[in-house]
């Protein structure tokens, strides 16, 4: 639902026909570390970036919420698009 809350959170964010959202998760127990990975398709002229975003960095804080109680000190870190495709601007891959 965060995804969907997008346009209402940002400025200059408009809401958008998403098609598909996935959340998925990498859990790392010798690391103590959760890394998150969402994506997001919709059939629209504008990239999604920041829905995608939006969606990753709220299951990280849904997470926090739910572990505060056993470890305060967790860290949210590292939010980044990894890659996009279509939109006015391109595609858009991390090496």
């Amino acid at each position: 639902m965060a995804v969907k809350s997008t346009s209402n959170l940002i400025p200059l964010c408009h809401p958008l026909p998403i098609t598909k959202i996935k959340v998925d998760f990498k859990i790392s127990q010798e690391l103590n570390k959760i890394e998150t990975y969402c994506t997001v398709e919709c059939d629209y002229k504008t990239g999604i970036e920041m829905e995608a975003m939006t969606g990753a960095t709220v299951s990280l804080l849904t997470i926090y919420d739910m572990c505060k109680a056993v470890d305060k000190k967790m860290i949210i870190s590292n939010c980044k698009v990894i890659e996009k495709l279509g939109g006015k601007s391109g595609d858009f891959k991390i090496d």
